[in-house]
């Protein structure tokens, strides 16, 4: 099966050697978004603007892909405190429906470019 990479200007610019996502088949592995604003590639700056950020750049990616946020699968999210667990499950309740994604929100001790908040994902794209 040959992998497609994906790439968008709508979502920062790669910062090392990935793609911004790979789609194999109907499978798209979205790689970790921090909340960088994709013209600038400069961090925006309180916890609630960094998650809503992080989903605009992941938002971006899955329509580069052909798909939306409601088609990812599985989400991981990684904070450098979970004690922002509450605020990011209500800013992701305004970018998904039900069925939610399976997810997994993970601390951290540090995340790229002093970001707060990384997510990555898995997408399954229809048939």
């Amino acid at each position: 099966m040959a992998k497609e990479v994906i790439n968008t200007e709508k979502a920062p610019a790669a910062i090392g050697t990935y793609s911004q996502a790979v789609k194999a088949g109907n499978t798209v592995y979205l790689s970790g978004q921090i909340p960088l604003v994709p013209e600038t590639m400069e961090l925006v700056e309180n916890f609630d603007q960094q998650v809503h950020q992080v989903f605009k750049n992941l938002s971006a990616v899955c329509e580069a892909s052909g798909g939306t946020l409601d088609q990812i699968s599985k989400l991981n999210i990684f904070m450098l405190d979970l004690a922002h667990f509450a605020t990011v499950n209500d800013i992701m309740s305004q970018y998904f429906t039900e069925p939610y994604p399976a997810r997994a929100a993970i601390g951290v001790k540090e995340l790229p470019k002093g970001a707060q908040i990384e997510m990555d994902a898995i997408m399954t794209l229809e048939d």
